[in-house]
């Protein structure tokens, strides 16, 4: 018989579904210019064939029956990792790390393995020499005797690795540099990625070692590959964060032995990535002597965790007839909204003025709660008048005028408590039921934006 001759598939990067012909649109998800060519060769009918006299490994049993044995966590020595987890990595489970090219992947994982010093560790590098890692590993100052490195992008021969090593945990850097031979096409390709991650899954399930993924992002700011490899995988985490600006946050997009809301917070510095213990602390900047209007301090909400953040607004005449509107880490359609709202609704004439708006620490904030102390910020600008220190505020701000009540209050009550605040202005009804005799900060309920104003400038 001769061989099974070639043929071209075109595959949709983002989900992975394939069609004999080019499209422009992918019929299963519905992007726009993703199908990419591959060549395969098609199985034969008789290999393909599945008998149905074998026995399966598996048995059916009852969901009463099954037990549930804990199994314990792999705790790793970052605790913002093993926060974002849900407690440690679990025996058996595959996590998919991506972010952008710089921001950090490699450093966070490398700068945790070499910590570890009761696990044998196999660490495979498909973009870096074993020299470039050691290098980075003398940058951080850690040094580990149970770490292998190896330069391999061969699937089968990282298999013959793990055989030889018998890892307990092993990184693979990047999924998108490895290959296996049994398929035609290059690395990086739909096929590949699929095929590769779920031998590699195949591997961590039967052997009970867990799997770290290194994954690229797309200039989509998705991560580079099918989609279905974020079906295969246990867990995604998203490393994310301006390279302009020293702090990084790790988020969980996808965990099924964990919380998705909790995230890490890092701090990039010369020998590796620092953990941030209270992010309310560095995102505030301690002004000494006079205090500087256009800045007002909110209370946010990433994931579950409340930390306050420093909200700066300048607010000028237009000098070119058409008024500009630039923002930074905030959404520029929530703020032309707040600045009709101020207009209609308290009688502020902002219209042939120039609004600029920053979020303090580069970061990047979509909470709704962060209305009240944008608003605050614009209207101190306006009027040239400070916010008192030691003053927060936290609310959604309605397109009538009226503050709305936002999620968990009471923690961001008390996360501003903690951090020495005076004073509070909240939603009015937002802590009804809520003990605060033991709290030492002052909370002002308001009913609308005019009502903040005044207690805010008299």
């Amino acid at each position: 018989m001769g061989k099974a001759k070639e043929k071209s598939v075109w595959f949709c990067s983002e989900c992975g579904a394939d069609s004999p012909k080019w499209e422009g649109r992918c019929p299963a998800c519905g992007a726009w210019n993703t199908m990419v060519e591959e060549k395969v060769r098609p199985v034969s009918r008789a290999s393909a064939k599945v008998p149905l006299g074998k026995t399966p490994r598996s048995v059916p049993r009852k969901v009463s029956e099954i037990e549930t044995a804990r199994e314990p966590r792999i705790h790793l020595p970052s605790e913002e990792l093993n926060r974002v987890l849900g407690g440690g990595l679990v025996p058996g489970s595959m996590v998919l790390i991506g972010g952008e090219p710089g921001i950090g992947k490699s450093t966070l994982v490398l700068q945790n393995i070499l910590s570890i010093k009761s696990r044998r560790i196999l660490y495979v590098s498909g973009e870096e020499s074993a020299t470039q890692i050691k290098l980075r590993a003398d940058r951080i100052g850690r040094m580990s005797d149970n770490c292998y490195v190896v330069t391999e992008t061969s699937l089968e021969n990282i298999f013959s690795h793990i055989e030889t090593i018998q890892p307990e945990l092993l990184i693979v850097d990047s999924i998108q540099t490895i290959a296996s031979d049994t398929i035609e096409s290059s690395a990086g390709s739909v096929s590949q990625v699929r095929e590769c991650a779920a031998s590699l899954l195949r591997y961590a399930k039967e052997s009970g070692v867990p799997v770290l993924l290194i994954g690229h992002i797309n200039k989509e700011g998705s991560l580079a590959g099918p989609k279905v490899l974020e079906h295969i995988v246990d867990a995604v985490l998203q490393f994310e964060g301006d390279r302009q600006y020293m702090y990084r946050i790790l988020r969980a997009t996808k965990n099924r032995f964990g919380n998705t809301s909790e995230l890490g917070i890092y701090e990039m510095c010369q020998r590796g990535l620092r953990e941030v213990a209270n992010p309310s602390e560095m995102l505030l900047s301690q002004h000494e002597g006079e205090l500087l209007s256009g800045s007002a301090v909110g209370v946010t909400l990433e994931g579950i965790r409340p930390f306050l953040i420093e909200t700066q607004a300048l607010v000028s005449t237009a000098a070119y007839g058409t008024p500009q509107r630039a923002v930074t880490g905030f959404d520029s359609k929530r703020m032309n909204m707040l600045l009709a709202v101020l207009e209609k609704r308290v009688g502020f004439k902002l219209a042939q003025k120039d609004v600029f708006l920053n979020i303090a620490g580069g970061l990047k904030v979509s909470d709704p709660a962060l209305d009240l102390a944008v608003i605050a910020a614009i209207l101190s600008s306006n009027v040239d008048m400070a916010v008192q220190q030691g003053v927060c505020l936290s609310g959604e701000v309605g397109l009538s005028g009226e503050i709305r009540p936002v999620t968990r209050m009471e923690q961001r009550v008390r996360e501003a408590d903690k951090l020495g605040m005076r004073s509070i202005i909240i939603p009015r009804g937002a802590l009804k039921g809520v003990e605060l005799s033991r709290l030492n900060i002052e909370v002002v309920e308001v009913t609308r934006v005019e009502e903040a104003f005044r207690r805010l400038f008299g």
